[in-house]
Order: structure tokens, then C-alpha cells, then sequence
């Protein structure tokens, strides 16, 4: 298939590069100059502008979004809308908030321009293992698109999910998922590294690895990144969020379903970024206040 593709950051240039093994023609756009000349040495056409961009696509012209949630996505639509035309389908794979693509999927139904959101998970490693995709639109649409993410997937790895907005509602509970196993190694690797023991700790993330319960990918990069430096010396103790854990854990609140454990591990992550906290001050002033017990000043 002929495709647009539309930012090539730490994910989009894999995904464009995995494409063009699969013999697709790519046509790539990103902000960036350098990202672009170094996919156009690897077979992509490039462009420098939206507009050069979709008028070397064929009808019906699809183009992929790979940028930031958000304005970016919102601003990027718009600057697509007058240029595309009736039977024309965007592909947004990146991490939207499921309830911003419904009201994208009606607005661009009026101009009659399809709209399927894609889920994308894989990371850095995609280009190598795959992406795990999760689609969401008319299914009609899935079936024409399905070469570019048979491309993108490892065997059995793309899946049609059903309406609008369901890749992406799929893929936030699944990255809520991911918060909360994380926070489960990160707790379970500091009570070892802070044991009596010395502990091997890449060597105990690679033996839980061999058929254990808990084996899984995270458990191998855990072992990748301890490998170098098993006291992670060189990283700081600050953890951002890209918004699916919070919107995971909003979801939990509108259904009444409690989710400790993502939320719990969402409250770690903010909490990673306080280089001191006014919370725990009041703690320490409360116990001193009601049993004297000790305060540790600065």
C-alpha cells in the first residue's frame, strides 16, 4: 500500500522503517528536517510539508498519525481536512484519549473522511519484535488499512476491536496495566537491593524469566537495564506519565470500579517529582505535636 505518515519520533521512524520491509511506499512528514532525511535514506519519500505530503498520496489517500495527544493531533487534523476529500481515512496511532477520538471520529464524518484509531504498543522495540495494535473505527475500513498493520504486527498481533474510540479505550487500560506492574517490580527490586543480601539483581530478573509466574518482557528489560549498572547510579528518581494512567484510573472513578493498584502506582509516579514534600512535613509536625516523637531537620 501507498501510505502518509506523519512524525517520526521515538516509535513513528521504527514504524515507517518496518513498513517499507514490508515493500509499502511511504511517504513521511515530520517537523523535524533530520528525522526525515534519515528515513528518505532508508527508502521513505520525503516531504516538508503537509500539504506536499498528501498530494503525492493516492486515492483513497491514508495517512498516519504518530504524534503527541492532544493540540498536536487536533491542529494536525484540521491543517488535513481541507486537503483530503470524500472516502480519504486517518489513522491516528498514537495515544489519544478515547473520548477526544469519538468527537474526532463525528467531526471528520461530516467532511465524509474516514477515521480509525489504532492503539500502538511496542516501543522502541517494534521495530524488531512488532507492534501490538488494537483498531477501533468502521470495520470496513480496518479491512481495507489491514495490509499496514499485518505489516506492523508480529503473527496474530493487530486486532479489530469495534467502534470508534475502542483501540485507543483498549490500549489506556492497557497502559494502565503496565503502571501497576511496574510499580510491582520497582517495590519488589528495592526490597531486595535494600536486603542484608547481595543479591544478583540483573541475575534474579533473568532467572525469573525462566518459567516463572512473573516472567514477562518487563522483566527482561528490568534485567537489560540493571545489566548496566545494577545501582541504576546514573538515573534520577523522577517518573513522568504520558496521561493513560490517569485516564484509567478517571475511567475506574465513572464506572465505580476500584482500581487500587493503578491508582496506587499512578500516586507513586507524581509523587517521584516533589523534590520535597509539603505532606510529609505536616506528618512529621503532627507526630511531634501529639507524642513528641522526633523531627529530622535540614
Amino acid at each position: 500500500m501507498k501510505i502518509g505518515f506523519i512524525g517520526l519520533g521515538k516509535m513513528g521512524s521504527f514504524m515507517v522503517e518496518r513498513l517499507l520491509n514490508s515493500g509499502h511506499e511511504v511517504v513521511v512528514y515530520n517537523r523535524s528536517t533530520a528525522k526525515t532525511k534519515e528515513i528518505e535514506s532508508k527508502g521513505a519519500v520525503a516531504t516538508y510539508s503537509i500539504e506536499d505530503l498528501t498530494s503525492k498520496l493516492d486515492k483513497p489517500k491514508v495517512v498516519w498519525l504518530m504524534i503527541p495527544s492532544g493540540k498536536p493531533v487536533e491542529d494536525t487534523i484540521d491543517k488535513l481536512i481541507p486537503l483530503l476529500s470524500k472516502g480519504d481515512i486517518i489513522i491516528d496511532g498514537g495515544n489519544s484519549y478515547y473520548k477526544d477520538t469519538i468527537i474526532r471520529y463525528e467531526k471528520l464524518k461530516n467532511h465524509e473522511i474516514h477515521y480509525l484509531d489504532a492503539g500502538t504498543s511496542g516501543g522502541i522495540w517494534g521495530l524488531k519484535n512488532g507492534y501490538c495494535i488494537m483498531v477501533g473505527g468502521e470495520k470496513r475500513i480496518f479491512i481495507h488499512c489491514e495490509p499496514l498493520f499485518k505489516s506492523l504486527a508480529p503473527e496474530n498481533g493487530y486486532k479489530y476491536i469495534g467502534a470508534s474510540g475502542s483501540g485507543h479505550y483498549v490500549k489506556m487500560i492497557h497502559n494502565g496495566i503496565e503502571y501497576g506492574m511496574m510499580q510491582a517490580f520497582a517495590e519488589g527490586f528495592e526490597l531486595m537491593h535494600k536486603s542484608d543480601y547481595n543479591i544478583d539483581l540483573p541475575g534474579v530478573a533473568e532467572l525469573w524469566g525462566k518459567g516463572s509466574v512473573v516472567r514477562s518482557w518487563l522483566l527482561e528489560l528490568l534485567a537489560n537495564a540493571l545489566k548496566q549498572d545494577q545501582n541504576l547510579s546514573g538515573i534520577a528518581d523522577y517518573v513522568e506519565d504520558s496521561g493513560e494512567g490517569r485516564w484509567t484510573v478517571l475511567d475506574g472513578i465513572e464506572k465505580s470500579i476500584p482500581l487500587n493498584v493503578i491508582t496506587d502506582s499512578l500516586f507513586a509516579r507524581f509523587r517521584s517529582r516533589q523534590e520535597e514534600s509539603f505532606g510529609a512535613k505536616i506528618l512529621a509536625a503532627l507526630r511531634n505535636e501529639f507524642g513528641g516523637h522526633s523531627i529530622k531537620h535540614k
